[in-house]
């Protein structure tokens, strides 16, 4: 009876957790959507030639308006390298579109506090300019070779089709794409597409901070996050941050809801932000990585990306300690919920309308058929970057020209 009375602890703080959640996921992946739909990212490698200061800045700006998903965002990126762009600069753009994306950012506001938000758009670009010295630096011309010819050979990895359909063609001007019935089509299919790709994580995210809230003492929390020594704390989180995101196994929104288990045990501010970081180098992608890059290129993108972690968590430590922006509280919304009848019910209530909504739209326009063609490979990608789709099925989301 002790361990279904535990069971049953820990599955219920999971669905108070994403009680409070749903509304926020579902705005961030109406937004993700209304972005996807209207900003073209079909010329993007064109853009993003060398590693200069204005290349690096647009392909942070890509990286902002695309997925959260780490896995399409580790896709777009070796597509990018495909295509001619520099490497430095698609990874810089791998960056933000899994840091900078305006779902994760709601997520934090409302899960934790809005100085978490603030956190990671300020966080990001300091990670993406400790990245770019240390590629400037360290990274030799024959392993970037080597690692472009990998990338070259084309071997499959995760989230292709997403990365395919996502860099296609788009005609016509933004308002034309958001207002016509294409439009509404296509932020369905977007909008669904980011419910398809995160769920499993969201749902691991989940149970674990279930778990881990119902079960691990805060006292456990508070010596392992060393909370009796302030500075050392400090450093400590930003240094475990990621390490603890590898564990996890989760990433992008999946990590909100932990990361809120894990600010209410103990860890520090900076540990916060270098977590959330941490979710590119998680297991499964460091392996689409040997896939794409290959070993060596491998081994260097973790030890650049762990460093640029735990810099960019500690200078966001630094400077919200100094600007008086740290909460003195750890009280979460999400360790803290309750089900009632209160403004979450309410926004709750009104993105599940729209969820059912755009739900119907997605089923009704061919998106069963396009998510299938995804998964299975059908939907594919030639040399020259144009996208094409099997047995003539529609592509009305992205206005493609069929090949």
């Amino acid at each position: 009876m002790q361990i279904l009375s535990a069971l049953g602890h820990a599955l219920w703080m999971s669905f108070t957790m994403l009680w409070q959640i749903f509304w926020g996921l579902s705005l961030g992946f109406l937004f993700s959507a209304v972005i996807e739909v209207t900003v073209s990212k079909s010329e993007m490698s064109k853009l993003l030639p060398d590693d200069s200061a204005r290349s690096l800045t647009l392909a942070s700006l890509f990286g902002a308006a695309s997925s959260s998903c780490s896995y399409a965002a580790v896709a777009m990126a070796r597509s990018m390298v495909r295509k001619g762009a520099n490497f430095t600069a698609s990874m810089a753009f791998q960056f933000a579109a899994t840091n900078l994306v305006l779902e994760l950012g709601v997520l934090m506001w409302v899960l934790i506090a809005w100085q978490f938000a603030a956190a990671e758009f300020i966080g990001g670009p300091v990670m993406i300019i400790v990245l770019v010295l240390l590629f400037r630096f360290f990274l030799r011309d024959t392993l970037k070779t080597q690692a472009i010819q990998q990338a070259d050979k084309g071997i499959a990895g995760s989230m292709e089709g997403h990365a395919a359909m996502s860099m296609g063609e788009q005609n016509g001007t933004w308002k034309d794409r958001l207002i016509s019935k294409d439009g509404l089509t296509a932020i369905s299919h977007s909008y669904m597409m980011n419910w398809t790709m995160l769920w499993r994580d969201i749902g691991l995210g989940l149970i674990v901070a279930g778990a881990i809230a119902a079960w691990v003492p805060d006292s456990f929390w508070q010596k392992f996050f060393l909370m009796s020594h302030p500075t050392l704390a400090m450093i400590w989180g930003a240094f475990i941050g990621p390490l603890i995101a590898v564990a996890s196994f989760t990433c992008s929104v999946g990590n909100v809801p932990l990361a809120a288990v894990l600010w209410k045990g103990g860890i520090s501010f900076g540990g916060v932000a270098s977590f959330i970081f941490g979710d590119l180098i998680i297991l499964p992608i460091v392996n689409i990585y040997r896939k794409y890059y290959g070993g060596k290129m491998t081994a260097f993108m973790i030890a650049t990306f762990y460093v640029a972690m735990v810099a960019a968590a500690l200078t966001i430590e630094a400077l919200f300690q100094a600007a008086g922006w740290v909460p003195h509280e750890r009280h979460t919304a999400v360790v803290d919920a309750a089900v009632t009848f209160n403004y979450t019910t309410i926004l709750d209530i009104t993105f599940g309308i729209v969820f059912i909504v755009l739900t119907t739209v997605f089923f009704r326009t061919g998106g069963v058929e396009m998510m299938r063609m995804m998964k299975s490979g059908e939907y594919a990608r030639d040399d020259n970057g144009h996208g094409h789709h099997a047995n003539g099925a529609q592509s009305s989301q992205h206005d493609r020209h069929p090949h």
